[in-house]
């Protein structure tokens, strides 16, 4: 556990600690407020909590940290029950705990601990401001997630926050849209199809992809920064106008499959989108390849060849158990490129090769359902497992490397 560094001081109560305090109190006053159409109450409401909460907490500074955030949690949990049941508890657990962890940063001085010692009021105020707007970004990236789950556990069948939901009744929830995923051919059939397709396209492109990357990283290859940015286009060029030109590319293509040697038209619809998502997923499996390349050592390539191994031979032994966090990374983000594209399968695919995304797309314009929420979020659900195991690669990648500590 970390300790506050004993030469940052405590700021002064009142000419530091009860005014931050009770500006941001404000702003949870202000949105509460306008919850209950009165935001100009509850902005001086806000101002007057957050002055008593940066008073009664200087009181308990004995107390440790945790406990003053909990405590001031349960406080805030146990006012909004009081005035809004079950919704109230937990909007006023999350207040509170926001309100309890700013409240004991800024009142111990720990909004310095991550600065140097030199930095001006500025320079420190710049320091933490920049930390709280990536904070905003971040939120506002991941806000509208949240209501599209929420809402995918909606007992009624439309798109809709009822009364029930609000209040956190038990009558209003229901897993009856997840049901009719799981249950039915509409929805199960485009999975399978995705689970066909994302797979194969994404063993393509890392196979292509990775020894790409490897060719490009030698430092003899002509032309090799023109021959990158061709390779990571299809992640510059707007989507529609690749697909554009995929779709006068496999056209073409597809017919002659069928007319020369006679392919089935449904093999040559998959062959086609495998084939198109492969190209998307390219370039992620070449960057991330090539990011993990620049911490390569070449005297081991150039040790292996001294002892007598083949080229084959040393990429696999050598080369490959250090760069395979950088393949495998570039591998998930081109699976879930595949498996979240819609575009593309819509000017390349048919209707036998319809994909999850697809599906949700045309149940959209077609036939509004809840059940695609209970699709969208199994999808951002895989999508954030399979992002935090690029992440964990990426800190074993650091680590095999020696750019981080063990």
């Amino acid at each position: 556990m970390s300790v506050l560094n004993p030469s940052i001081k405590r700021p002064n109560l009142f000419k530091f600690t009860v005014p931050m305090v009770a500006a941001f109190g404000a702003i949870f006053g202000f949105i509460t407020g306008n919850i209950y159409h009165q935001p100009l109450i509850g902005l001086f409401a806000g101002v007057i909590v957050g002055a008593l909460l940066a008073m009664g907490l200087d009181r308990l500074a004995a107390l440790p940290r945790w406990q003053k955030i909990w405590g001031t949690s349960a406080a805030f949990a146990v006012v909004g029950a009081i005035f809004g049941g079950v919704g109230g508890i937990v909007g006023g657990a999350v207040v509170g705990l926001s309100m309890g962890w700013f409240t004991t940063w800024i009142g111990s001085g720990r909004y310095r601990a991550g600065v140097p010692s030199y930095y001006t009021p500025g320079q420190v105020l710049w320091h933490n401001s920049f930390l709280f707007i990536c904070a905003f970004v971040f939120f506002f990236l991941i806000a509208p997630l949240l209501p599209v789950a929420w809402l995918s556990f909606n007992a009624e069948d439309f798109f809709t926050f009822t009364p029930e939901m609000l209040s956190f009744k038990a009558e209003g929830y229901s897993l009856k849209h997840y049901y009719d995923f799981l249950g039915s051919d509409e929805w199960m059939v485009p999975l399978k199809n995705s689970l066909i397709i994302a797979p194969i396209a994404t063993l393509i492109s890392v196979s292509l992809g990775t020894l790409a990357a490897i060719g490009l990283s030698q430092s003899h290859v002509p032309g090799r920064q023109a021959i990158m940015a061709v390779l990571i286009s299809p992640m510059i060029v707007p989507l529609i106008i690749s697909a554009t030109g995929m779709f006068f590319f496999y056209a073409p293509l597809g017919n002659w499959l069928q007319a020369n040697l006679g392919l089935n038209q449904a093999f040559v619809g998959y062959v086609k989108v495998i084939l198109a998502h492969a190209v998307l997923g390219i370039p992620f499996v070449i960057i991330t390849v090539t990011a993990t390349l620049v911490g390569f050592d070449r005297s081991l390539t150039r040790a292996a060849a001294n002892m007598g191994a083949d080229p084959v031979t040393t990429f696999f032994r050598i080369q490959m158990p250090l760069i395979l966090p950088g393949v495998i990374s570039g591998g998930l983000f081109a699976f879930i490129t595949s498996f979240d594209e819609v575009v593309v399968v819509l000017f390349v695919g048919s209707a036998r090769q319809q994909t999850l995304p697809w599906q949700m797309f045309t149940g959209l314009r077609e036939q509004i359902s809840p059940t695609i929420l209970a699709a969208a979020t199994i999808l951002v659900t895989v999508s954030i497992l399979l992002l935090t195991t690029v992440e964990l690669l990426r800190r074993r990648s650091e680590r095999l490397r020696g750019m981080s500590p063990g």
